[in-house]
């Protein structure tokens, strides 16, 4: 699987450059997103403007991801999803349950408004 890391000073932007995501790539999916979550810098915003398909295991496999991320203290935004494979997330009874965003600006916002979040938090405990 291919993608590309930018790093941010409080998340990481990774681009999946793939047409489709497919099961069998399930597994390196999970490796390559969990690598961040040890990190400093934890929070990711997962840029998909590539997909064009995606299987049901590998869509799993984003919301299992985005479902650790948060019981981490961190963040996770998916931005960017084509319209078929919105779609099919939609059908699928998935798109509600994931953390998504039409831009990758708007995806920024959300890491940063729930790091504050976080902090607000922190300090009242």
């Amino acid at each position: 699987m291919h993608v590309k890391i930018d790093t941010k000073q409080k998340f990481h932007v990774i681009t999946i450059q793939e047409p489709v995501l497919h099961a069998n790539m399930t597994e390196n999916l999970i490796q390559e997103l969990m690598h961040y979550l040890q990190k400093d810098v934890k929070n990711i915003v997962l840029r998909c403007t590539e997909i064009r398909e995606m299987e049901l295991p590998a869509a799993e496999a984003i919301l299992t991801i985005q479902q650790k991320a948060y019981e981490k203290n961190a963040s996770f935004v998916i931005c960017e999803l084509q319209p078929g494979v919105e779609d099919y997330l939609e059908a699928e009874g998935i798109l509600e349950l994931m953390n998504v965003t039409p831009t990758e600006s708007e995806a920024w916002d959300i890491v940063q408004m729930e790091e504050i979040e976080r902090d607000l938090f922190g300090e009242e405990t």
